[in-house]
């Protein structure tokens, strides 16, 4: 038999720990069906108003989408780009 687990960490800490983890999920992007977070990589689809349908969700759609994109990772466009500049 399996002694009960405790959790010794304070109250502030796991109410810190729930709030950042809410904030978090408010900044991603979800599919407006199946509330999945697309993976980086993945084609979406966006439709009227701004609803954006995960490639699994999109058979469920009967209309056409406006346009398609590819998601991105979280450094996309801030990385940088180092190009050879010297002459050959």
């Amino acid at each position: 038999m399996k002694a009960p687990v405790h959790d010794d960490r304070p109250e502030l800490e796991l109410a810190l720990l729930r709030r950042g983890m809410v904030e978090r999920e408010d900044g991603f992007e979800r599919c407006h069906s199946c509330r999945r977070t697309p993976l980086i990589g993945e084609r979406v689809y966006l439709y009227e108003g701004d609803m954006m349908i995960c490639e699994l969700c999109r058979a469920s759609q009967r209309k056409a989408p406006s346009h398609s994109l590819l998601m991105h990772g979280p450094a996309f466009g801030h990385s940088i780009r180092i190009t050879d500049r010297r002459a050959a």
